[in-house]
């Protein structure tokens, strides 16, 4: 008997939730950039989740949402697929900005408050996927 291993479903929503608990977090302090960085890593791991659903495999190492969103074939409303499409492009900056002082003057708080909001709406909107 082949017993498959792969991250549950279930930890993988944990873990979304934890992160988006951490972004809000991140927000209340003022480290608004930090606070988007958890928004793309809580939208990842519910992709992840519904992926390893899916598949019964744990997913790539790789942090593109987009690529997530078209591997299970999830088909997005339109106001949630142009929201993920921003939040993957803010990936990288947030991750390993080129120039802090320019992405701390771009991220305040009202920016980021709609970020959260957005971010907590599409997180709602995933784990009704599974």
């Amino acid at each position: 008997m082949v017993v498959e291993k792969f991250k549950p479903v279930k930890e993988w929503l944990i873990q979304a939730d934890y992160d988006f608990g951490t972004a809000e977090a991140m927000f209340k302090t003022g480290r608004y950039i930090y606070a988007v960085f958890m928004c793309h890593l809580s939208i990842e791991k519910a992709l992840k989740g519904i992926y390893a659903r899916k598949f019964r495999k744990d997913p790539q190492k790789i942090h593109d949402l987009v690529y997530f969103v078209k591997k299970i074939e999830l088909i997005l409303p339109e106001k949630h697929k142009d929201f993920l499409n921003i939040l993957n492009e803010l990936s990288v900056p947030t991750r390993y900005p080129d120039e802090l002082k320019k992405l701390l003057r771009e991220y305040r708080k009202q920016e980021t408050r709609k970020l959260l909001n957005q971010t907590r709406e599409l997180l709602l909107w995933l784990k009704k996927k599974l």
